[in-house]
């Protein structure tokens, strides 16, 4: 199985384990004292709350967050317990379905958030303190089918076109606003024996995440976005097919066989000056830093549809925390998601693992996130395939995801792409009234 479904289409796995636990005659959460009340403990002996996560990165940083917690409430522990993410969907499954082994579960936004709400495996979280203190629009990656909120979002991510600025300084390259631009910029690294972007094709999401950074200026952004949700363009429209031949354009600016290049490796030419751009998520500049990286670093946030008009930052919820429903002590959990939607969750969380929150009032210290999270207040495009067409089997996601590595090794066209994707979304999706 590729890397690309492990990573963000396994949630396909998960989805179906739990549509065929719901269909048993009895679930784990009706058999468990915690779905209807707390389990007492001994007196004076704390609680303690397991909490999952796909990022064992993570883990030092959040020792100190939890430590924060704990200081004001002695009575809970909380074991903060990261599975490798190629991993956690299984082991979640695992957990819910048995009914033990979870307390606190980090959920995957948009669909993969709904899947579990809509298995009956997540506490709906509306009314908790502090989600107020988050948009609307940020909730909706933790909302079931029946419209609540299941899940507390703690982090925003977006992708935007990192770059080298000794590499641009030194070879007198302005910072391209528009498509034509870029490409003149791909050439001009290129005639230097400077590989223009460190992309690789390996985990296929990847390829994605580029197409969205990429994607919007030919596409028309939001306006599109909006088209497309209520069912009047499609992805075989025009504007969408010349987003997917950019990326075919893009062939010759990344290294050589990137389909067969690992991110690490990616990373590695970016860090050693071999290549001058690098696609990705904010959540890189942490492993920036912990690669410390010689050079500086600044970020292109997309492309513009005409010089002097903004671009759109790709921005979407990354991640909300949900208790799930077999938690023997639900009160308890509550708490520790109250905190995870405080304010001082938010800028514990955006210091420690250099993040941008989404909770109203938290400023992000480091400079590039700081101006990250400007931009999108400002002017903002979600990761469409991600927010909104992670439903299917496969995915539409994956699918599309699939055939642009299908393109890029030479089996399929532009317009496949396009009409493959379409096929997918034709088999589930419902337009918006």
């Amino acid at each position: 199985m590729k890397r690309s479904k492990l990573i963000f289409s396994s949630m396909l796995l998960l989805t179906t384990a739990l549509a065929s636990a719901c269909g048993n005659a009895s679930t784990p959460n009706d058999a468990k004292a915690g779905a209807g009340g707390e389990v007492s403990k001994p007196k004076g002996d704390p609680v303690k709350l397991t909490m999952y996560s796909w990022r064992p990165e993570d883990k030092e940083g959040y020792a100190k967050i939890i430590a924060a917690f704990e200081k004001d409430n002695p009575d809970i522990k909380v074991d903060f317990k990261p599975l490798k993410s190629t991993e956690y969907n299984t082991i979640l499954a695992n957990s819910l379905q048995s009914g033990i082994g979870v307390d606190i579960l980090q959920l995957r936004p948009y669909d993969g958030a709904r899947a579990l709400a809509d298995a009956n495996y997540l506490v709906p979280v509306d009314g908790v303190k502090g989600l107020d203190g988050i948009p609307s629009a940020y909730l909706d990656a933790a909302r079931g089918s029946d419209n609540k909120v299941y899940g507390v979002p703690f982090m925003l991510n977006n992708a935007v076109i990192f770059y080298n600025k000794k590499i641009f300084t030194d070879n007198n390259i302005q910072v391209p606003e528009t498509w034509d631009e870029f490409v003149k910029v791909g050439e001009t690294l290129k005639s230097k024996n400077i590989v223009p972007i460190a992309q690789s094709g390996k985990a296929a999401y990847l390829l994605s995440m580029t197409h969205t950074v990429i994607g919007p200026s030919a596409y028309g952004g939001n306006d599109y976005v909006q088209a497309l949700l209520k069912g009047t363009t499609k992805f075989t429209d025009a504007k969408f097919v010349d987003s997917i031949n950019r990326m075919k354009q893009l062939d010759t600016f990344f290294p050589k066989d990137f389909v067969a290049l690992e991110d690490k490796d990616a990373q590695a030419l970016f860090y050693t000056g071999k290549a001058a751009m690098y696609i990705n998520g904010s959540h890189r500049i942490e492993t920036f830093e912990a690669n410390k990286v010689d050079f500086p670093i600044d970020f292109i946030p997309g492309l513009s549809a005409k010089k002097g008009e903004p671009a759109q930052i790709a921005t979407w919820v990354d991640g909300s925390y949900a208790i799930a429903k077999s938690s023997k002590y639900p009160e308890q959990a509550k708490k520790f998601i109250e905190f995870i939607a405080s304010k001082q969750f938010g800028q514990l969380f955006s210091d420690e693992l250099t993040r941008v929150s989404p909770i109203k009032g938290v400023e992000p210290k480091h400079p590039l996130l700081k101006r990250m999270a400007t931009l999108s207040e400002k002017s903002s495009t979600p990761y469409l395939l991600l927010t909104n067409f992670s439903q299917g089997t496969p995915t539409t996601k994956t699918t599309f995801e699939d055939s642009l590595q299908g393109m890029y090794i030479g089996k399929l066209t532009v317009d496949k792409v396009a009409q493959d994707t379409q096929a997918s979304a034709d088999k589930w999706f419902k337009p918006q009234k």
